[in-house]
């Protein structure tokens, strides 16, 4: 099967268009240009993995540059930080450079504009220059130092650059037009006085350049072909061409080539803040631990959290590169690092709310090391040995006295197979003064033929490793927590998003180390934080998206009880019913939905799953060949119920075989997957 060509972005386009026109491939540059003012957080990514990745495409070089022009909020640990996960996430610059580098010649072009009456020293109040400036609608006026001498102009700026003034006394701005429609072409400031320490330049300097004015000079200096930005920026191109095109009269020999400026849509995500300065309060005020705790959208809280760079890739892929704003729904960045998980992380077993369980009919002194798979979607991990022994713990939500017909798991009087072991039938409980149950009586059986519904994972009491374990959730309550007028985001701060855990690990884990990732069985995917007096596992993600569930039910129990709402739930509940109807209907169009779509669907059926029994499911597995989305629907849906214990019988292992062997790829990697 031949591979589908992916079409060109919008980015793309532009520079095939012109590299059509005669612009050489040599000349292509690229850079990525932070500000050292905090961590890179996941929108960087998709900055980042623009440029490097056009880098990537056309063999061309890309800097990274600092544009370090604020030294009141930058520090050389924000610096080291970016330059950390830029590295992590797997990208090489060109060069390392730093908008500081230039400031002598932006200070040099500077006096040229001056000089050819471009620019001027203003010393006025801030309230006077905003109220001079106008609105959208309305033009603003000159400024009554607008009209200085060259010479006055240029001795005020030398002074001012000398620290003869203090701050706040003048400013330097561009001489350009106060009536223009674009406010930012207003007399844009150039320069203000700063008498602060510089992470790099130390106390040369007591003049700043404005951002404006240091970001397009740059881009100039280093030959950049192609500047990429986000969109917010979009309203500063007609500034950035007016500055670049001045400079290119004094400096066109030197620096031949003009860049181009462009703009993309950047990432924002549901249920996250992407500004610094908020990242920066939620650590100041003692809210997160650090700018790297797994619950920060930061890169390198990512990585504690678990993450991988090539989830992180993958999730920025998905989401594209677009000319609009749009907000990305976090459960896609989720989906990503679950499906790289699944094909990667060794399998092992840990209880977290554990109940003891007893086997009365095995031999008290009796061990067992029996021989458990470390990853069913990799041939070549192998497997381990785990011990087994009379005395058990399981989960405490595994084991019901009494239960309906799906639960799958044990009950008194009901059998279900321990992981790897045997098959164990539930006998008799005990319990405290309190009516609570202590400890589960099972026996046990050497015919693991046997076919039972549930499997559940264990681990033995003499053999299990106490491990501190941090199940972190969504940070915010909300889906957008900072656009609100009558309230701030630090209203929607989820009060229960770290959770600590003392756990039950099996021995196997002992020798983990940091940054190590796993599947711990039945319950989620989690990774290595330390290693000191005990093993402490941050909780990256669970096997599913359980958020869209429990806020849903949430949304249900706040509306009012009225006959609308009663309906509502009525039709509610006939959907539950109806579940594999609806996921049979979005099987149906699966295989032709675009990749990101597709991502969403897979999303709804694994949710819809969870309310349909092995006897909805069954009758697909005799769905005509030709109906592949039909097929890959029920998949999804049997991958479900066997993650929640469903135990494998012919049927099941017939339509995987089946499945296994279909020309649909698609149909193909999701069988692999169970």
């Amino acid at each position: 099967m031949s591979e589908e060509k992916k079409p060109l972005n919008f980015l793309e386009q532009i520079i095939e268009e012109d590299l059509a026109n005669g612009m050489p491939n040599n000349e292509l540059r690229f850079r990525f240009p932070p500000e050292p003012n905090g961590y890179l957080h996941i929108g960087h990514t998709k900055a980042i993995g623009i440029s490097f990745g056009l880098g990537e495409k056309y063999n061309a070089p890309v800097n990274l540059r600092f544009d370090d022009t604020n030294p009141a909020k930058e520090e050389q640990e924000y610096v080291d930080a970016i330059k950390r996960d830029i590295k992590w996430l797997g990208y090489t610059w060109a060069n390392e450079l730093y908008s500081s580098d230039y400031f002598q010649q932006l200070y040099d072009w500077a006096v040229l504009l001056i000089k050819d009456g471009k620019a001027y020293v203003d010393s006025q109040s801030s309230e006077a220059m905003a109220e001079q400036k106008g609105t959208p609608t309305q033009p603003g006026v000159d400024g009554p130092y607008r009209s200085r001498g060259v010479d006055e102009n240029l001795d005020l700026f030398k002074r001012m650059k000398d620290g003869e003034f203090e701050e706040g006394t003048h400013i330097l701005r561009a001489k350009i037009d106060m009536q223009h429609t674009n406010m930012l072409m207003r007399d844009p400031i150039m320069y203000r006085i700063l008498k602060k320490h510089h992470h790099r330049t130390g106390n040369d300097w007591c003049i700043y350049p404005m951002y404006d004015w240091t970001h397009g000079e740059s881009d100039y200096i280093e030959q950049i072909s192609h500047s990429l930005c986000s969109l917010e920026f979009k309203p500063h191109r007609e500034l950035y061409n007016w500055f670049k095109e001045q400079v290119y009269t004094y400096s066109k020999d030197k620096y031949p080539k003009l860049p181009k400026q462009r703009e993309f849509a950047r990432l924002n995500l549901s249920y996250t803040i992407m500004s610094k300065r908020k990242l920066l309060q939620l650590v100041e005020d003692g809210i997160v631990n650090g700018w790297d705790d797994p619950r920060m959208p930061t890169i390198s809280g990512l990585r504690r959290r678990g993450y991988t760079p090539k989830a992180l890739k993958k999730f920025v892929e998905t989401a594209g590169v677009a000319k609009r704003d749009n907000v990305i729904d976090v459960s896609l960045l989720e989906f990503c690092i679950r499906e790289d998980l699944n094909k990667t992380a060794p399998r092992v077993m840990a209880v977290l709310n554990p109940i003891k369980l007893v086997i009365t009919n095995y031999p008290e002194d009796k061990v067992e090391w029996l021989d458990a798979e470390n990853n069913q979607e990799d041939n070549s991990a192998g497997y381990r040995k785990v011990p087994f022994s009379r005395e058990l713990y399981i989960e405490k939500e595994d084991f019901k006295e009494d239960a309906g017909n799906k639960f799958f798991r044990l009950r008194l009087g009901g059998e279900v197979r321990l992981k790897n072991a045997y098959i164990i039938k539930a006998e008799s409980v005990v319990k405290d003064s309190n009516g609570n149950i202590t400890e589960v009586h099972c026996t046990y059986s050497e015919d693991t033929s046997k076919k039972v519904k549930g499997t559940l994972h264990w681990v033995s009491i003499q053999h299990a490793i106490k491990a501190e374990v941090r199940e972190y959730d969504r940070l915010f309550m909300d889906e957008a927590p900072d656009s609100h007028t009558d309230k701030t985001f630090l209203d929607f701060i989820n009060p229960n998003s770290l959770k600590v855990i003392d756990a039950f690990i099996e021995p196997s884990l002992k020798e983990a180390k940091i940054g190590d990732r796993f599947q711990f069985q039945r319950l989620g995917y989690f990774n290595v934080d330390s290693i000191g007096e005990k093993l402490v596992f941050n909780k990256t993600v669970g096997l599913r998206d359980s958020w869209a569930k429990k806020t849903s039910a949430e949304h249900s129990r706040s509306k009012p009880k009225n006959s609308m709402n009663q309906n509502q739930e009525k039709l509610q509940q006939q959907n539950q019913r109806k579940a594999i109807s609806v996921i049979q209907q979005l099987g149906k169009k699966y295989t032709n939905l675009p990749e990101e779509k597709q991502l969403k669907v897979k999303s709804e059926i694994q949710e819809l799953a969870k309310n349909v029994s092995y006897e909805d499911l069954e009758p697909l597995f005799n769905t005509a060949v030709k109906k592949a989305g039909t097929r890959i629907a029920a998949t999804l849906t049997l991958g479900v119920l066997l993650e929640n214990g469903l135990e494998r019988n012919e049927a099941i292992n017939n339509f995987i075989s089946k499945a296994l062997e279909d020309k649909n790829e698609l149909l193909v990697a999701e069988a692999e997957a169970l």
